[in-house]
């Protein structure tokens, strides 16, 4: 039988330094094992609408059940908002869309939903592991081999997405599933932290931070790196939990 872990976790959002509005969005609902970054793109008239509208169509999702009933629910809810943001963009006659990062947990399994460009890592026996991958133009490059992954961030087409959520009528969408163990630490990050912030700094914050400092920290590294993105992060940590008994005594 798996044994029960016991969930932590915080979330953060800051418009930044540059931008005049917030188009990040996340959720946190830990009752429901359901965590998501989304990151939307077309401005005030576009962009906050969109990923707002993919974080409460994600939120509203029905979970109950088991594990694969609850992840298919959450890809068909991810679907039905690229159909209504694709809708309203062509009665707005404007391009819009979001990012969609999202971490489904319960039952001894996760599982990681994604597309566009924000990300999933995993802090797991003091090694940081990025088990997404970018839908980008950057990506693309470095996947061909013409460029450098450590020339990936900042690059002047890093905000050029090959995939979001919202931007045409269907959607491709990345699922992976895995099991979860106790002191795990998933982070959820919007391109404004880790298009500044390289791996390497991002599992210094994790390792060295508690669950509740990692979203803040990641925010103003990735301010002070130069970041002029709206920047979310949201950190979810695993451990064991405690078991009482009844009529022990201390």
């Amino acid at each position: 039988m798996t044994r029960p872990l016991r969930i932590d976790w915080r979330g953060g959002s800051d418009v930044g330094r540059v931008r005049a509005i917030n188009e990040d969005s996340f959720v946190g609902l830990p009752e429901r094992g359901l965590w998501v970054v989304a990151d939307g793109m077309g401005g005030h008239e576009g962009g906050d609408w969109a990923s707002t509208r993919l974080a409460a169509t994600l939120a509203a999702a029905d979970l109950a059940g088991s594990f694969d009933a609850a992840l298919e629910r959450c890809a068909e809810a991810i679907h039905a908002a690229n159909a209504a943001i694709w809708q309203e963009a062509q009665a707005r006659g404007v391009q819009m869309g979001s990012t969609v990062v999202a971490l489904l947990l319960r039952e001894g399994r996760f599982a990681i939903l994604w597309a566009g460009d924000s990300r999933a890592y995993l802090m797991r026996g003091g090694r940081l592991l990025r088990l997404t991958r970018d839908h980008s133009q950057v990506q693309a490059l470095i996947d061909r081999g013409l460029l450098d992954e450590a020339d990936g961030n900042g690059h002047p087409m890093a905000h050029v997405l090959a995939r979001a959520v919202g931007v045409e009528p269907t959607l491709a969408l990345d699922v992976i599933t895995d099991e979860p163990m106790p002191d795990d630490l998933f982070v959820l990050t919007s391109d404004g932290v880790h298009g500044v912030l390289p791996d390497e700094a991002i599992a210094r914050v994790a390792a060295q931070a508690t669950v509740a400092q990692v979203p803040e920290l990641l925010i103003e590294h990735g301010m002070a790196g130069g970041s002029t993105d709206n920047l979310t992060a949201v950190a979810i940590g695993l451990s064991e939990a405690t078991l009482l008994m009844v009529g022990a005594k201390p």
